[in-house]
């Protein structure tokens, strides 16, 4: 608009009346997309009591094939830590499946450790674990 302002001016066809309309609804454009703004992130505000009350949902999972560790990943992706015990599956499975879900973990920034001979957690990023289980250190 200043480009047109000038060459209207040099012109001699300024129009003052013209000039003080635009640059009222110039300020009400403004001032709308100021009031707008604010009303979209005033929406994207979530209370941190609401997730307070949902808790952590912790997923127990006794997988019997390779297939299930997709769902174990899921879990974990979905920011819920899993409980895994791979007791009711082959030997050469079970490595299998503790490898693919230490790649997820590893991916999603989180911890996995053994707790027991046959169980394992897996954690996404915002939990920690904390101590160890003396049986498991020793082995």
């Amino acid at each position: 608009m200043g480009v047109m302002n000038k060459l209207m001016g040099f012109l001699g066809l300024e129009n003052e009346e013209y000039i003080e309309e635009t640059v009222e609804d110039d300020q009400e454009e403004h001032d709308s997309s100021n009031k707008r703004q604010l009303a979209s992130r005033a929406n994207n505000v979530v209370p941190f009591q609401a997730r307070e009350k949902e808790g952590i949902r912790l997923i127990l999972c006794e997988p019997r094939h390779y297939s299930d560790a997709q769902d174990i990943a899921d879990n974990l992706r979905h920011r819920r830590p899993v409980v895994v015990n791979l007791h009711r599956v082959e030997k050469d499975q079970a490595k299998r499946i503790i490898d693919f879900l230490s790649g997820t973990v590893y991916a999603l920034n989180g911890d996995i450790q053994k707790v027991g001979d046959t169980i394992f957690v897996c954690t996404p990023d915002h939990v920690d674990i904390q101590g160890t289980i003396s049986s498991v250190m020793e082995e």
